[in-house]
């Protein structure tokens, strides 16, 4: 089983990206997957959660009307749409078959992908 997160990478203030959570060895669609990150020198936190159940969503204030997570089944992918881009959504992004940030042995976790907001 393999979680592989992409789309990070060096964008301005206001700019956008989009992550991408792809999987092998495991169908996202039977699990809510969660999207955290973890900046320098703080704890990680939790960004995003799409349900498994019904595809209803969650967002920290911090990156509520800016964020949006979507699966695509067919491609066994979940997406993190980052739109108005601030300095501080500088992390590294991780997704995870969970939503909840607490050690699990049934979870599996990315290898994260780096963002970077800065001019």
């Amino acid at each position: 089983v393999q979680l592989q997160a992409s789309g990070g990478g060096l964008v301005q203030p206001g700019g956008s990206l989009r992550l991408a959570c792809a999987a092998s060895g495991v169908t996202l669609a039977y699990y809510s997957i969660g999207w955290f990150r973890q900046a320098p020198g703080k704890e990680r936190e939790g960004v995003s959660c799409i349900s498994y159940s019904d595809d209803s969503t969650w967002y920290a204030d911090s990156v509520k009307g800016r964020f949006t997570i979507s699966r695509d089944n067919v491609k066994n992918t979940v997406y993190l749409q980052m739109n108005s881009l601030k300095p501080e959504d500088t992390a590294v992004y991780y997704c995870a078959t969970t939503c909840v940030d607490h050690y699990d042995p049934d979870d599996y976790w990315g290898q994260g992908t780096l963002v970077t907001v800065s001019s």
